[in-house]
């Protein structure tokens, strides 16, 4: 996979990734020479190249075998180069999450955008109305929805293709019966410039593991989703959307929602985004692959941060923090350190992050990882992969994380506005 390296430059101050020996240069010109990851600045957050391809691929290859088609979520990563990586690999289209995702990404060419969302803002519903060749989907969860978009899109030179938003009580948006459901439906029928397109939820608001409990309301959720479209059926205008599956449940989804899948009939969408990055946190404790349904995944990012003190026994602090790395879903985990920034990774039992600060992050030493030193960089395992992406424009990518001595082989950018 080719990233952003050829479309990057010149490198200078701005990006907290790049190395003061790097200022004036091209992004390709600094990859060129494979510059070794002992030479980045630290904090830093890398990307894997090969956990990436083996992610991609992994992910497309369980798809095609589930009977699913999947649009990624592109607000995991708001990188244009990744996502089309993921089209490339086969993705039907990139899903986003608000309206100003939704204009920068047809801005980038994506040939089909489903926004999980309703579309409210007028200047975005009037700029859909335009006449473009990308398709765009959009979500709708009541008939107020559906009436406040009305004015926006009667003149449209095409009409907006409109999912009706299913949901649960305790859940986020999304009708929360039956009768709501098909209400909504029967209001995108009757308003100009609207299309009924199919249903669309999200399960993952209503549960946070896998114990038998929570997959048992997962597959309630997921049959109401079916029970919905079913109800549709004569309300449809051509081939039909159902669409579910965050990153923790798609199997379920799969399991629920593809004998269903029939395209030209019913297409079922699979929008599970983190699985390109994946992580060493909560996606990895909650992946089906843990349940043996869905592929065998690896974590792609990494944080490099050095020691910067050693102020009293059992304690190191280090250079990154808040800033830098994600702690929402999960402190970031010490998974190996490098002698003085340059030796090859090594174990370091006994090291845990125990609290990240602004730009420190609080390191509890025990037992033989007292021997931890200023210089020392350690590599730490990240936790949620859509609360890392954001803190970095630019992310370097090395060729593997565990060699010896990672090089930079490429670098992807970012764009979160």
């Amino acid at each position: 996979m080719g990233f952003d390296a050829e479309n990057v430059g010149p490198l200078g101050p701005e990006q907290k990734a790049v190395p003061v020996e790097a200022w004036g240069r091209t992004a390709a010109e600094w990859v060129a020479g494979r510059p070794a990851l002992a030479t980045l600045p630290t904090p830093i957050v890398t990307l894997d190249a090969g956990a990436l391809e083996h992610n991609r691929a992994a992910m497309a290859g369980w798809a095609a075998r589930a009977g699913v088609d999947l649009a990624p979520h592109g607000k995991t990563t708001m990188a244009p180069s990744l996502w089309r990586a993921q089209l490339d690999a086969g993705a039907w289209g990139i899903t986003v999450a608000t309206p100003w995702q939704l204009s920068f990404a047809l801005s980038t060419g994506l040939p089909c955008v489903l926004a999980a969302y309703p579309v409210l803002d007028p200047g975005v519903l009037r700029f859909l109305g335009r006449p473009r060749t990308a398709r765009v989907l959009v979500w709708a969860d009541g008939v107020d929805v559906v009436e406040a978009m009305a004015p926006h899109v009667a003149g449209s030179a095409q009409p907006l293709d409109v999912l009706v938003d299913v949901g649960a009580p305790g859940g986020r948006t999304g009708a929360r019966t039956l009768d709501a459901a098909v209400a909504t439906a029967r209001a995108v029928v009757g308003t100009p410039g609207l299309r009924l397109a199919g249903v669309a939820g999200y399960e993952g608001s209503l549960a946070h593991d896998a114990s038998d409990a929570s997959l048992a309301t997962i597959r309630a959720y997921l049959a109401s989703l079916r029970d919905v479209h079913a109800a549709l059926g004569d309300l449809y205008d051509g081939e039909a959307v159902l669409t579910a599956g965050g990153s923790a449940y798609f199997d379920e989804v799969a399991g629920a929602l593809a004998p269903l899948h029939e395209p030209g009939r019913t297409r079922v969408v699979v929008r599970a985004g983190a699985y390109l990055a994946h992580d060493d946190g909560f996606y990895r404790g909650i992946t089906p692959s843990n349940r043996e349904t869905g592929p065998r995944l690896r974590a792609a990012l990494h944080g490099w941060v050095r020691v910067i003190s050693r102020p009293e026994p059992g304690l190191a602090l280090a250079d990154g923090g808040k800033r830098d790395l994600p702690f929402d879903e999960g402190l970031p985990e010490v998974q190996a350190i490098r002698r003085g920034g340059v030796s090859p990774a090594e174990p370091v039992p006994g090291a845990e992050v125990t609290a990240l600060a602004d730009q420190h992050t609080f390191v509890r030493l025990t037992g033989d990882a007292e021997n931890v030193r200023v210089g020392d960089v350690l590599r730490l395992g990240l936790s949620h992969p859509c609360t890392t992406f954001d803190k970095w424009g630019l992310l370097p990518v090395v060729d593997d994380a565990s060699a010896a001595q990672p090089a930079v082989v490429d670098v992807v950018r970012t764009v979160f506005g």
